[in-house]
């Protein structure tokens, strides 16, 4: 163990120099520390008189870890060049996957939240309001001038990832995977084709985080900070601000969902003309692909990975789902209904 520490400090003070740095290894403390759902290892390095950095390492060296590590510094550095409030990459190791990145602290949104208990609705929407616009200003800005040579899974987000890698996540990871059910038919395969038809038809050519929530939302010196985004692909605008406000890290009430998506709209206004109708419209089908991945990466993390710190958060996605397909005017998805409420008895039925 020592032995490898120290070859991770030797190669983080080596991409210090290249950078112009005079630290020493001698005065460096590494403390590793656990991403939530990545199999990436992280380490912080500490110094008695300069600001820490945090070094990310690919779990393996294979090409798809290799090509992710690649994606999290270029897309790094073009949302940090463009503005957006993500940590300031600092340097990057081709040869080993090691970047370096500005040391964020520890205080995610979702520990803030907790930690303060934070329940009234004003202080949510002050909280929010500002996540919502740096959202519209990461799409907008972040989305010129994006090169999808630089994404590490899909170049966009696009019909087949949602059939694939979301509704066929939810079936594979949390259906069939944890529940055990048996219940694929091809009537619930055209209400998954005809969700993700009506997703697919919204405007793709903004910059998609794809896993936009308050885990992967840092707060320090009281400003919002961006991490995570190393998926990030051209998609479009709804799917991020779904993925914010029907988080079950939060459970945000309906009444502040509704308020901040009018407030993201009144953002968007002072980017680009976008019909909010339309706008509403797109929002609902891909919150329902939003739900279904969520459900499906939860499942896969908590089931197959052992992670049991994402299984409580299944029932109240669950129940998010169930009442988004029972909104007026959406019913019809019945046979996806039926499937939601057999999850969620099967839950109860293993104690989940």
């Amino acid at each position: 163990m020592e032995e490898k520490k120290k070859e991770i400090v030797d190669l983080v003070f080596r991409l210090l120099r290249k950078a112009g740095s005079t630290l020493e290894p001698e005065q460096a403390e590494l403390v590793p520390f656990v991403g939530d759902g990545s199999q990436r290892a992280f380490y912080r390095l500490r110094f008695p008189d300069a600001a820490s950095v945090v070094a990310i390492m690919p779990a393996g060296r294979d090409s798809a870890q290799m090509a992710e590590a690649r994606s999290a510094w270029l897309i790094g550095m073009h949302l940090h060049r463009a503005g957006i409030p993500v940590p300031e990459p600092l340097a990057y190791d081709d040869a080993s996957g090691m970047i370096l990145f500005e040391d964020l602290g520890d205080l995610r949104l979702h520990d803030y939240l907790r930690e303060r208990t934070v329940g009234d609705d004003e202080e949510l929407l002050r909280i929010y309001g500002t996540v919502v616009r740096e959202l519209v200003r990461m799409q907008v800005v972040g989305g010129q001038g994006f090169q999808t040579s630089w994404c590490w899974q899909t170049p966009s987000y696009d019909r087949e990832l949602m059939l694939a890698r979301e509704s066929g996540y939810f079936l594979e990871a949390l259906c069939q995977g944890l529940l055990r059910l048996t219940t694929y038919t091809t009537a619930l395969r055209r209400e998954f084709e005809d969700i993700a038809d009506q997703a697919a038809a919204a405007p793709a050519h903004f910059f998609l985080h794809r896993d936009f929530q308050s885990r992967n939302l840092m707060l320090k010196e009281g400003r919002v900070r961006i991490i995570d985004f190393q998926g990030g692909r051209l998609g479009p605008l709804a799917y991020d601000l779904a993925s914010l406000l029907i988080d079950p890290y939060v459970g945000l009430t309906d009444p502040v969902q509704d308020a901040l998506l009018v407030e993201y709209l009144r953002e968007l206004h002072l980017h680009l003309r976008y019909d909010p109708d339309r706008f509403r419209e797109e929002y609902f089908y891909l919150a329902l692909q939003r739900n279904l991945q969520i459900l499906g990466a939860f499942a896969f993390l908590g089931g197959k990975r052992g992670k049991s710190f994402f299984l409580p958060f299944i029932r109240p996605a669950l129940q998010s789902l169930q009442s988004r397909l029972s909104l007026e005017g959406h019913g019809r998805f019945p046979v996806l209904g039926h499937l939601v409420q057999t999850c969620l008895e099967r839950m109860e039925h293993h104690g989940l």
